[in-house]
């Protein structure tokens, strides 16, 4: 089962955690932004400076390669940096289980059964405490390496994010590198129960885990022949699955290789812990602090919050939080509170894909950002692929007003198809108006995934799972980042032009929105008034102003891959009044490419510039504020 499967399960298990929902009417505006808008760069840790470019299905370590912590070099992070990136979140860190056989180290062998792929997922994570072994260019230095990275990163002036997923660990979960005095998940469970408060997780007693049937032709590594690829697995008494299957044999869509943790939530959903006092989502995260101080929690509870710590101490700028809300809001309010009683500048982010949770997970949780999945990526999509129209944004905007700087923004990530693949656009040029859209909306983060910005289409058969997506379960190479690294050179020598083209946009695009004052103040929808007003605008375009001071832009954008659009666009009157026009005639400039210039014509009755937008195209229309 993958996410978006989930969510269903999602919505089920929102009911066992207990989260609470705001009316429409009592949402509460949120703290103020930061100056600048920030923009966050998802990197594949593994796949980033693999070089390799064999490719073969299920193939090993050895025969398809592996990227390394130290690939990421001074002038990689600064190409990364010059693109327009503020924040780096570092996917795929802490050790999870894997097949590589590294037991001269001391680490325990994975078993195929019970892990996906060859190089295995991120989120089943075996060891928080350390970090994943395929990393590292000397295993035994592991962790001093991963520290090394940090520092670089910092030097080039950029944040370091890296995973938590507090939902689930790997059913094979077993620290090395336990801080003394830390005992493993599990360690000190009472097994004879389903459940017990304190129990880090959930059990079937008397009955074993059984491997799952595997469907479609599935074999674990592809068939390949491995001492413990046997169909079973010792794990007696069973645990639930991670996705909140209570069977002791879970189905193959289920997420079997990793077991749910127990959060001090009963079985039918009771809460045995303290919830939050009414009112209370409206303090700061001191507050939520000095409120958990003198409670008694679950020991998965401490077990986490120490885990985060940990990491902030190491130098980690924050963490992206898996699958958020398939954990009670009250332990958010717990953990992100010591979180930012120790870095109050920790950057946090999380999955929540049911709007109806999102102010729960701000408010109470004490997030700083939420994906903006099921509405503006869903909606996006669909434009993007030829069946939605922009009719359907600015009622999202409106919807999300109160908390839309905390709702980033992305249109890639590794849960999702590949812009330029077949099942999404078929085209990374389509991400264009798209991009331009998602990032100058709102004053939310813009995030991207490594390889977007080339166009990648993610069509290698890796292994486990299906092309479209660039795997995360398997050792693979992605071929238009390859030619940028360049035998690591970092410099685009072996790119297309197409490539370079595109990766110019992305860095126009994205260093104007972390240096515009624009777009950290007000927003205001224009396309609902055109629509009404201006012959030849359609449902292909989207326009909307942002303004703060003395810059002021029109945005303006056609999704239509096959036609120009040429209008007289408005602007409505309180617009002009807003903006203190006067009547004549005021220069505009595209601030991405400096090329197109238009006239914005006040007059008493109406305000209106030129646009002629060729296909995929968009302008950030800057006013002059001199006549």
């Amino acid at each position: 089962m993958n996410k978006i499967q989930s969510i269903l399960v999602v919505s089920i298990l929102s009911l066992i955690v207990g989260c609470t929902t705001n009316k429409k009417e009592d949402k509460k505006v949120m703290q103020e932004p930061s100056e600048k808008k920030t923009v966050v760069y998802q990197v594949f840790t593994r796949l980033f400076g693999n070089t390799n470019t064999n490719n073969k299905p299920w193939g090993t370590i050895e025969e398809n390669g592996v990227g390394k912590f130290n690939d990421f070099t001074d002038k990689a992070l600064s190409q990364i940096k010059d693109l327009g990136v503020t924040h780096i979140w570092y996917t795929g860190v802490p050790h999870h289980g894997v097949i590589t056989d590294y037991s001269k180290y001391g680490i325990s062998n994975d078993d195929p059964d019970v892990v996906k792929g060859r190089a295995g997922s991120p989120y089943a994570v075996k060891d928080y405490y350390n970090v994943n072994p395929d990393l590292a260019e000397n295993v035994e230095n592991r962790l001093e390496e991963f520290e090394d990275l940090i520092e670089r990163s910092h030097k080039a002036n950029l944040k370091v994010i890296i995973d938590i997923v507090p939902n689930h660990v790997a059913r094979n979960y077993q620290s090395l590198s336990n801080p003394k005095g830390v005992k493993d998940f599990g360690a000190d469970d009472d097994t004879s129960v389903e459940y017990s408060l304190n129990n880090n997780f959930y059990y079937v007693p008397n009955k074993a885990f059984e491997v799952p049937d595997f469907i479609n032709e599935y074999k674990p590594l592809g068939g390949d022949n491995n001492a413990l690829t046997d169909g079973k697995f010792d794990e007696n008494p069973a645990k639930w699955t991670g996705n909140g299957a209570r069977t002791p044999k879970p189905g193959f869509y289920d997420w079997y290789e990793t077991v749910k943790v127990n959060y001090g939530v009963t079985p039918d959903g009771k809460k045995e812990f303290d919830e939050l006092p009414i009112g209370f989502e409206n303090e700061d995260y001191q507050k939520h602090f000095e409120f958990w101080q003198d409670k008694t929690v679950p020991d998965s509870w401490v077990k986490f919050r120490d885990i985060a710590l940990y990491w902030i101490e190491k130098g980690v700028d924050g963490f992206r939080f898996d699958m958020a809300e398939m954990v009670p809001v009250e332990f958010w309010s717990y953990m992100n509170s010591a979180i930012k009683a120790k870095n109050p500048d920790a950057y946090l982010l999380a999955e929540v894909y049911q709007p109806h949770l999102y102010r729960d997970y701000i408010q109470k949780g004490k997030m700083d950002y939420l994906y903006d999945k099921v509405q503006l990526y869903d909606t996006i999509k669909h434009i993007m692929q030829g069946h939605g129209l922009t009719d359907n944004i600015p009622q999202i905007q409106e919807d999300l007003k109160d908390i839309e700087h905390h709702m980033l923004h992305f249109l890639e990530n590794h849960d999702e198809q590949r812009i330029a693949s077949p099942e999404f656009a078929g085209n990374a040029l389509k991400a264009k108006p798209a991009m331009v859209v998602s990032a100058t909306i709102s004053t939310s983060p813009t995030m991207i995934y490594f390889g977007q910005e080339f166009g990648e289409d993610g069509s290698e058969a890796a292994g486990f799972g299906a092309p479209s997506r660039t795997s995360i379960f398997d050792y693979i190479g992605v071929p238009t980042l390859q030619r940028w690294v360049n035998d690591k050179k970092f410099d685009g020598g072996k790119s297309t032009k197409e490539e370079l083209a595109l990766r110019d946009f992305y860095k126009r695009l994205l260093n104007f929105t972390i240096n515009s004052d624009a777009l950290m103040g007000e927003y205001q929808d224009i396309h609902q008034f055109n629509r009404e007003n201006t012959e030849w605008y359609n449902d292909k375009v989207l326009s909307f102003v942002r303004y703060k001071g003395d810059e002021k832009l029109i945005i303006v954008t056609n999704f239509n891959a096959d036609n120009t659009y040429g209008f007289e666009l408005a602007l409505p009157n309180n617009i002009v009044d807003a903006w203190g026009l006067s009547e004549g005639d005021y220069h505009m400039q595209d601030q991405l490419y400096n090329e197109y210039t238009s006239v914005l014509k006040v007059s008493k009755n109406e305000a209106r510039v030129r646009v002629d937008v060729k296909p995929l195209q968009s302008f950030i229309l800057k006013v002059n504020s001199n006549k």
